[in-house]
Order: structure tokens, then sequence, then C-alpha cells
């Protein structure tokens, strides 16, 4: 599927790095691929300030903030309110909340001309179980932008079945952003990773992949290795807020030795063929990416039981040990239950690969470039339409 270029796309979320460059270089590559002039507007979030995006013709430095409180979210409207005076875009589509909020109002007369919107939800902030202040704030907010979004894209049942409830614009379903899984596909790398990572092998290394956040909740896996044998060893990749606190507390544990931070990593598939279980105590997610990766990878999975991951990913038992309640006292009974047996590890390798492969790269961008396709056939449908009002007037 494809449709004319010598179109112009717009790309907007909170953060490069965090976000562009994890999620959506398939879909710059598949814009220029189709003759698209592409431009992205983000926070530049790269420690050393040196942004390079792959498929990127223009990148526009916006001084998102993650907190809508924030002083930064004014200036950060009025940055996009400059670009789409100066700009045209023909599709615009935003990501992240504070990104997707801002862009879409900043975006609203541009609509008037023609320009496409379209907001991806990679996990709606009010979801069930989710915080009463969430849903004061985020329910009324995301159901008021609806009135200036196009499509409305969702990436897991739940989202879906609500937003078709509050949102004033068409609603679609995709499974995820997508992952290559040809990259992930049990990397023949691991001895050598292993080695490179210090795990010994006598050791049972355990890996955690998130931004170091009080939502990612890596502070139930450290609290649990007390509760495990010496030998077992924790990984985490990310960067954040919590490194700090985390260290802190391994060190009041006394578990030092064995939790070891990688920070940011771009060789997660690698690091994942050489760990022998993914721990995901997540307390909310829209659909993790780095789950359908460890699925990808042959990795086991223990994960809590929200929305994205059950039953969106994961069927307890079979393709992964879902955790209706996440405490430390679970995580190391999983653990040991994974150490104890082998079968079930490869039982649950097994059909976590076969699984994930409905939510493969090319299956997320066929599903993406349709939407595309069919709000540029409507911009069309409008035009021809105006025209004809416009002659019989």
């Amino acid at each position: 599927m494809s449709f004319p270029g010598h179109g112009r796309v717009l790309f907007t979320a909170t953060l490069v790095r965090g976000h562009i460059a994890k999620f959506h270089i398939p879909y710059l590559k598949w814009f220029k691929e189709q003759g698209w002039e592409t431009w992205v507007a983000a926070n530049n979030d790269y420690p050393d300030g040196i942004c390079e995006i792959p498929y990127c013709d223009h990148f526009v430095n916006i001084d998102f903030a993650r907190s809508p409180f924030s002083k930064q979210t004014l200036v950060a409207y009025r940055q996009l309110c400059g670009l789409f005076a100066h700009e045209h875009f023909d599709i615009v589509h935003t990501h992240t909340p504070v990104g997707g909020v801002l862009t879409r109002f900043a975006a609203r007369d541009a609509r008037k001309t023609g320009t496409k919107v379209l907001y991806t939800a990679h996990g709606l902030h009010f979801y069930k179980g989710a915080p009463i202040q969430n849903w004061l704030l985020w329910y009324p907010v995301e159901g008021f932008m609806s009135r200036f979004t196009d499509v409305l894209i969702t990436i897991n049942n739940e989202d879906f079945e609500r937003a078709k409830r509050f949102a004033r614009c068409r609603v679609e379903y995709v499974p995820g952003v997508g992952i290559d899984l040809s990259k992930f596909a049990f990397a023949g790398c691991r001895d050598e990773k292993r080695i490179e990572l210090g795990i010994s092998d006598d050791s049972f290394a355990l890996l955690s992949v998130g931004d170091l956040i009080p939502r990612k909740n890596q502070t139930a896996i450290v609290r649990a290795l007390p509760l495990l044998p010496k030998s077992v060893k924790l990984y985490i990749c990310g960067d954040g807020q919590e490194r700090d606190s985390l260290l802190c507390l391994a060190n009041e544990l006394e578990v030092m030795d064995r939790v070891f931070l990688l920070g940011f990593r771009d060789d997660i598939a690698e690091i994942m063929s050489a760990c022998d279980c993914l721990v995901f105590p997540s307390i909310h997610e829209g659909l993790p990416v780095s789950v359908m990766e460890a699925m990808a990878s042959g990795l086991p999975i223990i994960a809590s039981s929200i929305r994205g991951i059950f039953p969106d990913l994961l069927e307890d038992g079979e393709s992964g040990l879902v955790l209706r309640d996440v405490t430390s006292q679970s995580i190391a009974a999983a653990i040991l239950q994974l150490m104890g047996d082998y079968l079930l590890r490869d039982h649950l390798a097994r059909c976590a690969a076969a699984s994930v492969r409905r939510f493969d790269l090319k299956e997320a961008l066929n599903a993406i470039n349709d939407i595309y396709e069919s709000v540029l056939m409507d911009s069309v449908t409008d035009l021809l339409s105006s025209q004809k009002n416009r002659i019989e007037s």
C-alpha cells in the first residue's frame, strides 16, 4: 500500500531520544520512501545535545515538559503555534499525553486548511484502577481534545473500548507501534554478552528494561533480591529520577553487589539474549515494547497483570507468569519457580515467541498506513466538496 508523495508530515512527542527514536524511525523511513518531506518537533533529550534523527528532513526543538503543570508548557505551546503559523503539513501525527494535547490545540486552525491530525494514545492515563486524580484531569481533557483530532489511535483493547465511548472523532485500534522481530529472534551472542556484563555461569540474571521512574516499579524487584539466592543478579536498563533511590535501597538491603544499573542501552536485543528472565512489575502501561521484545527474544517473563500486558500480550502460565498481586514476595516466588523448572522456562519462551508475531513491525506499519491513506482520501473528498459548494454558490 502506498500513496502519492510530495506531502509534508510532522511527528511530535515530548522527547526525541525517549520517544521518537525509540518508536517512530520506521514510520519516518516509510514516509521518506513515499517521497514525503518529514518533520519532527520534540524536546532534544540527548545528553550531548546532538540530535540526528534518521529519515528526518527538519527537526524543531520544542521545550516540552512531561508535566502539564510545568512552566515550560506555555513556552512549548507558543513554539508550536509559531511552527503551524509558518509551515503547512498534510499530516500531523502526535504522541505522548502533554505533547499530544499541546500539538492538537496548536493545530486547530491548521485543520481548517486541510491538515489531518492523528493522536496515538500509548496508554490513556485513565484506566481501570487508576488514581482518581488521573480520571478527574485526563478524562475530560482527552474528551475535549478529541474535538481537534481526526483519528485517535489506541494500542490496547481497554483503551479502544473506552475511547469509543468518549471520543468525538474516529477511533482506531492498532496493535502497538510494532517491533522488528528479526532483531530479537534468539540473538546468537549469549556467552559473549554474559562475559561482557560480568554474568558468571552459575548466576541467574534478571533483567528490567524501562525508565527509572516510580511507574516502572523497579523497587519491587530490588526488594525481592534478599528473598532469593545470592546467585540471582539484577540488571536494569534505563535512566531516570529513581536511579539514586534504587541504589540507596540496594545498599540498605545489602544487595548492592547484585544490582547493576546499565543506563540507556542500544543493545537491548543482545542483553536479552544474555539474561535468564525479564521481570516487569510496572504499575500501568499502554502496550510495553520491552515485554514484546522479550517475547521475541525467547526470554521468560514475569509481569504484573495490568492493562496492556494481560491479556493483551501474556497468558498466565502459557506465555508468561502474570502476577495478580505484585509484591516482593510474589516476585521472588515466581523467580524461584522459574529457576527450579527448566521445562517451564522453555514452554513460556516458545509460547511467547509464537504469540508475539502478531505485533511484528510490518503488521503495525500496514495498519497505520491504511489509516494515513484513509485520512488523505478524506482530504481529497473535503476539497472536492468545498470546490463544488463554491461553484454552486
